[in-house]
């Protein structure tokens, strides 16, 4: 695949600061002001100013520059304008969100390996006489890379053909017109858009270890302070992934995430549409009113100019 992933995101918000801790107790590292770094995949989130919060720009990574050549020839197809940065990437401004898609060449990322620690089941006791060593895990969790990013869309359609005519995404699973995953990696998904009357930002989400570094991360955060749960601990129907989401204090909400379905062959896999009982998760709590319509729409809406 000529792409493989996102880079990185800059997300405005009103308050960095207040922001940027948030992040740093979710498990980044800050390695400049307003810039955090996950443990594989180096610098992956920017923090700028923003009277009212929303996603800036999602950065995709290219093998080459031919791929740069074919997104531009894509775009001007479309009669989009295409901006040519200092560093050599290029950007696209989607039309229907207003979010600017900028790729860049970029090193495919190399996810330092991982083994889960053996489980006992039934009949199969594979840890005889020693504790499981999730037991003894302490501080945040230390997510591996940003995994995906989710926004809600107008026109769902739409949006989706300009990550799929224009950039070059593959679709892996819709429901019924309520939400759509795609993807320009090996992961399930790394871009998805929800149904929604106001284009906003939803949520980033972060590949972590396991379901244990998922609870070790929420304990870590709950500790602080408990109303930063939204939702979890579930998983998802589409995508196969465990999750659990919070609210940062721009009320963005972030995901830890394990276990994603992988597709390194697209030809192996069949995206299909799926019933909207299926659209949000296999198992869990309860899905908050507030995840699926976030309580500041109205105030989005009208930053954005309009009254909807």
């Amino acid at each position: 695949m000529a792409l493989h992933g996102l880079a990185e995101i800059t997300v405005g918000v009103p308050d960095t600061t207040a922001t940027g801790n948030f992040y740093t107790e979710f498990g980044l590292t800050q390695s400049a002001p307003n810039v955090f770094a996950t443990a594989d995949g180096g610098d992956q989130l920017r923090l700028t100013q923003s009277s009212y919060r929303r996603l800036v720009e999602y950065v995709v990574k290219a093998e080459s520059q031919d791929d740069l050549d074919r997104i531009a020839a894509n775009a001007a197809k479309h009669s989009l304008t295409v901006t040519t940065h200092d560093d050599g990437s290029i950007s696209v401004v989607e039309p229907i969100i207003g979010v600017r898609a900028r790729v860049a060449v970029r090193d495919k990322l190399v996810v330092q390996g991982f083994e889960t620690a053996a489980m006992n089941t039934p009949g199969h006791s594979v840890r005889p006489g020693h504790r499981a060593p999730a037991i003894f895990a302490e501080g945040p969790a230390r997510p591996r890379k940003l995994g995906h990013v989710l926004m809600g869309t107008p026109d769902l359609e739409a949006s989706m053909k300009f990550l799929t005519e224009v950039l070059g995404f593959y679709v892996s699973d819709t429901s019924a017109g309520i939400i759509a995953f795609l993807r320009c990696s090996e992961d399930h998904h790394n871009v998805a858009f929800a149904a929604s009357p106001v284009p906003f930002f939803h949520h980033s989400s972060w590949m972590v270890n396991d379901v244990d570094e998922i609870g070790q991360g929420a304990q870590n955060l709950l500790a602080v302070d408990p109303g930063r749960s939204v939702w979890g601990l579930g998983r998802h129907f589409l995508g196969s992934n465990m999750f659990w989401y919070f609210r940062d204090p721009a009320g963005n909400y972030a995901e830890y995430y394990a276990d994603l379905d992988q597709i390194p062959n697209p030809a192996e896999w069949e995206a299909r549409d799926w019933d909207p009982g299926k659209s949000l998760y296999a198992w869990g709590p309860p899905v908050p009113a507030d995840f699926v319509q976030p309580r500041d729409l109205d105030q989005i809406a009208a930053a954005l100019g309009g009254a909807q």
